[in-house]
């Protein structure tokens, strides 16, 4: 699906899970941009950590978004976030 098919689905209040598959095609893409652009992976990383928290913070505050990054630890280790990325 091209980016601006998805854009065009993204406006109709899609489910939120079919918004996450989408929202996770625009990062896919962002990223394989910045690899090209020689912007190292772990940097990447370390910048959408940081954003993704930053928007947690602001929309649901600094104990709730704490809160939320405590349950990360088991959620890695069960493998929730071992996904097969394009790394080009």
């Amino acid at each position: 699906m091209s980016t601006l098919s998805r854009a065009f689905a993204a406006r109709e209040q899609l489910p939120d899970h079919e918004q996450k598959k989408i929202a996770f095609g625009y990062l896919q893409e962002a990223w394989a941009e910045a690899r090209h652009d020689g912007i190292d992976a772990d940097c990447m990383a370390q910048s959408c950590l940081f954003t993704a928290f930053a928007e947690f913070v602001s929309t649901y505050g600094e104990d709730a978004t704490a809160e939320y990054a405590e349950g990360l630890a088991g959620r890695i280790r069960n493998g929730e976030f071992s996904v097969e990325l394009a790394r080009q």
